[in-house]
């Protein structure tokens, strides 16, 4: 209607799929576009500085803490997720955990048992435990919000 592009910048590109009938024990570093259908228990990390995308379909599941520059998320997260610059949650997208984040885009549906935590881009690279004291973030407990406007 008024001609808004859904993905705004450059395409996804994929250099890694993990299928779905695939199961990793352990971190998967990467670098460049990953894909994930199938299951991996361990955390998901990419060169900091990287231009780095995750994309995990509704079948993927992820049982460890993320730390990529951009996450789409369809499926289900288990741990931390720091998206550096940007997280799109989709309908059908699950976290079980804290989400720090540049930008957030989520669709109705989606749901996140933690909280959202803003981060500027000078202080994106911070740890998922020691989130830094020195830089500003913005903390929003999404349980209390809901439950004082739900009644």
């Amino acid at each position: 209607m008024f001609n808004r592009r859904k993905n705004q910048g450059k395409p996804f590109q994929i250099d890694t799929l993990i299928g779905a009938n695939t199961r990793i024990s352990g971190d998967v570093e990467f670098a460049g576009g990953l894909h994930l259908d199938g299951a991996v228990d361990g955390n998901i990390t990419s060169q900091p500085g990287a231009a780095s995308q995750l994309s995990i379909s509704d079948s993927g599941k992820v049982n460890g803490a993320i730390n990529v520059a951009t996450v789409v998320l369809h499926g289900l997260v288990q741990g931390d997720i720091v998206a550096r610059t940007r997280v799109d949650l989709g309908s059908t997208a699950k976290v079980n955990g804290n989400v720090y984040y540049g930008l957030i885009e989520m669709a109705m549906g989606a749901e996140i048992n933690g909280k959202l935590i803003h981060q500027s881009a000078a202080v994106a690279d911070v740890k998922v435990t020691e989130p830094s004291a020195s830089a500003p973030a913005i903390v929003v407990d999404i349980s209390t919000t809901a439950k004082s406007k739900l009644g």
